[in-house]
């Protein structure tokens, strides 16, 4: 059996009836647009290791189909993950004489540091935040409050905030979507198991939240007028926004970097801002937030220094 016809085998008799419906949709795009182009038309059984190794060296210097250059490693491993899974299947059910992909050697991923707003820079955007008229807006003032992600700020009903115990409950996310004939929003089960949390709400955001909720006439927190806002849409007003106050452009997930660096800045340990994000573990905060972490011991220590 070609390992395209499998692949297709697999998607719809595996991956879709017990995956997220996104993942699913990642992993067609992933098969169609990098894999099936470059070894689809081998038989399962002719994938040897070397023939392995050798796509993922091409997708690691010439992967990318817009500029012809490299991929990145994150975007690599995820493809291999994908293959490797795949073709254990294929192995389990007889498709496949043996499962050879463990054999595939994974690129290294090097942390990117994270990137995230000054003090000056996000007083700026909080100020124009607040003094604006749009109240869809504000999702930007409280990502940067709760750290979270855009989706789950997008999902966000006034039914997951307790006003009285000032507790924000993270339960679902959202993604843009398409079903064949328009533009959807799709609410989903959070990332992953983790991103179930609750966080604690300033003072300050939840009265700003109670303010806004009494004008508000949609059940989304972020929305405009009476209707929930997309993603894209919703990224594209930031953009604009940083564009109108002259600050060098960041993605959107920086609010969440610019929230956990604030939080190290104020002494918060670690393990408590692991959950407040919904990482799995602390360690995946502390190598993330490292270089940010150090910067703040150095402050700490020069002050120390001044009393000298």
């Amino acid at each position: 059996m070609k390992y395209i016809d499998w692949f297709e085998l697999w998607l719809e008799n595996y991956v879709k009836p017990s995956a997220k419906e996104r993942t699913y949709v990642r992993y067609d795009q992933l098969i169609r647009t990098h894999v099936a182009p470059k070894i689809g038309s081998f038989e399962v059984d002719s994938l040897t290791p070397i023939v392995l190794q050798s796509f993922v060296s091409e997708l690691l210097s010439s992967g990318n189909l817009k500029t012809g250059k490299e991929l990145s490693s994150a975007f690599v491993n995820m493809i291999i993950s994908v293959v490797q899974s795949s073709l254990k299947t294929a192995h389990l059910v007889g498709v496949a004489n043996e499962y050879i992909a463990g054999k595939i050697k994974r690129p290294k991923i090097i942390e990117k540091q994270v990137e995230c707003f000054s003090c000056t820079e996000q007083k700026k955007i909080e100020n124009c935040v607040l003094s604006s008229k749009k109240d869809k807006l504000f999702g930007i003032v409280l990502c940067l409050y709760t750290g979270l992600r855009i989706g789950e700020l997008l999902a966000l009903t006034w039914s997951d905030i307790d006003f009285g115990k000032e507790l924000l409950f993270v339960s679902k996310t959202c993604h843009d979507a398409n079903d064949g004939y328009n533009h959807i929003r799709v609410i989903d089960s959070p990332k992953t198991p983790h991103s179930r949390r609750i966080i604690p709400l300033p003072k300050q955001i939840s009265t700003l939240l109670k303010a806004l909720n009494k004008r508000s006439r949609c059940e989304y927190i972020i929305a405009d007028g009476d209707k929930p806002v997309f993603v894209r849409s919703y990224q594209r007003t930031f953009e604009l926004l940083l564009r109108k106050l002259h600050i060098p452009h960041k993605g959107f997930h920086s609010l969440r970097h610019t929230f956990a660096t604030r939080a190290m800045e104020c002494g918060i340990d670690v393990k408590t801002l692991s959950e407040l994000l919904g990482h799995k573990n602390a360690t995946i905060t502390l190598n993330r937030y490292a270089h940010s972490l150090l910067e703040h011991k150095v402050e700490m220590m020069n002050k120390l220094g001044k009393l000298l």
